[in-house]
């Protein structure tokens, strides 16, 4: 069996909890930024309308910055306030308001949650993270922790992103943050943290501590409101010679929690050794060409064609411009012969390569993608029969072009 880990990387004395908590939460109360979902759920009296409100943003934030979300919640609850509203909205109606949000199978995922509680559990959340986890499509740990303590008072801990950095400074842990093991500790230590009389405003506390003082790069420690619970800044402070123990000691290689003798501390970083994460897989590199096909509208307006992406995948459900995966390394003329080939097949009539303009290439970062799109023009004159046995497809104008679920990347082709 693995070693247990030393006192010293947890929290294991009650006064300092106490008074971690009582800092952490004044500290709150005064420092908290205003935003939508936590006045929401500060007002809303109904336990379901909260957690639904909680639940949103939520899952809204998953990967996605706090800038970015507020608008698209605040549209989102005026158009679905309610659970209710949501389960009687089409997938198109979700797709659209999410695009540009990325992730988009959250979005579905909402949904389909939503449809869940209001067929299934007579339109009444769960009120434990157990309950919400288990019955919930989407809803992993964090988020049903979150849930459960903010908007139904259970003191559960929640461990995200910015908690895993918090505690890992605070308890000078080195080991891997992404590994089980060490996963399983942090949420051993949140649950341990977490105030039972007030354990939303706790957790959130936590979190935007991170968010806002315990940043990745340059944190704020001289106004941390738990600064003097740290381990890392007392490493730092203490210098090469501190004049106690020292927590990277405390193992002596068999420690899970202290960093592998491989990557001691480095004293120019400070508490930002903390936490270390596994090198990170390069991005697959992918190359598509995509097509844009525009014709003369019965109105004199161009129009253009659209297409729907699979039910599963990377965007799916999503419009695009006809497109087509493309091996590295084609010669244009190349690229070109495969597209207007790939054209022929929708629009059942030759498509001649030569035809297609070369307009340029988009490129569009993905969390685990890095994709170009070649793109192409190709103005159409009369009127073209698409296959009915393919995608879905449709002409629209620039104006709808924009209000349909389509991605950002296809907004920049």
């Amino acid at each position: 069996a693995p070693a247990p880990p030393p006192a010293r990387h947890l929290f294991s004395d009650p006064a300092e909890v106490e008074a971690l908590r009582g800092n952490l939460l004044a500290w709150y109360d005064r420092c908290k930024r205003d935003l939508p979902w936590r006045a929401l759920a500060a007002i809303e009296p109904d336990a379901d309308r909260r957690g639904y409100a909680v639940w949103v943003s939520e899952i809204m934030l998953q990967q996605t910055q706090v800038a970015t979300v507020i608008d698209y919640y605040n549209r989102w609850m005026q158009k679905w306030p309610t659970l209710q509203a949501l389960a009687q909205a089409s997938l198109e109606e979700v797709n659209e308001l999410w695009a540009g949000l990325g992730y988009y199978s959250r979005g579905k995922r909402l949904q389909e949650a939503a449809r869940k509680v209001v067929s299934e559990l007579a339109g009444r959340m769960p009120r434990t993270a157990e309950d919400l986890q288990k019955l919930l499509p989407g809803v992993g740990r964090y988020t049903a922790g979150a849930i459960a303590s903010i908007s139904y008072g259970q003191a559960t801990g929640v461990v995200d992103g910015n908690v895993i950095r918090v505690l890992c400074r605070l308890r000078c842990i080195g080991a891997d943050s992404s590994s089980p093991a060490v996963i399983d500790q942090l949420w051993d230590m949140a649950n341990v943290l977490v105030d039972s009389s007030r354990p939303g405003d706790f957790n959130q506390a936590l979190m935007e501590l991170g968010a806002t003082v315990c940043v990745p790069k340059a944190p704020l420690c001289e106004e941390c409101p738990v600064k003097q619970h740290c381990q890392a800044r007392r490493r730092k402070l203490c210098g090469n010679s501190p004049p106690v123990p020292d927590v990277e000691d405390c193992g002596v290689g068999d420690c899970p929690l202290c960093p592998p003798a491989s990557e001691p501390w480095d004293s120019s970083l400070g508490v930002t050794n903390f936490p270390r994460k596994a090198a990170k897989k390069p991005p697959r590199v992918m190359r598509t060409a995509t097509c844009v096909l525009e014709r003369r509208g019965c109105h004199g307006a161009p129009e253009y064609l659209i297409v729907q992406r699979p039910s599963s995948g990377l965007l799916a459900g999503l419009w695009e411009f006809p497109s087509l995966p493309l091996a590295q390394n084609l010669q244009e003329e190349k690229e070109r012969e495969e597209l207007a080939d790939h054209l022929q097949a929708w629009m059942g009539q030759p498509v001649v390569a030569k035809g297609l303009q070369f307009i340029g290439e988009v490129i569009h970062i993905f969390s685990h993608i890095h994709q170009t799109y070649a793109v192409y023009s190709l103005h159409l004159d009369g009127d073209v029969t698409l296959d009915p046995a393919l995608s879905p497809s449709r002409w629209v104008t620039e104006d709808e072009f924009h209000a349909s679920a389509v991605s950002t990347a296809m907004k920049k082709v």
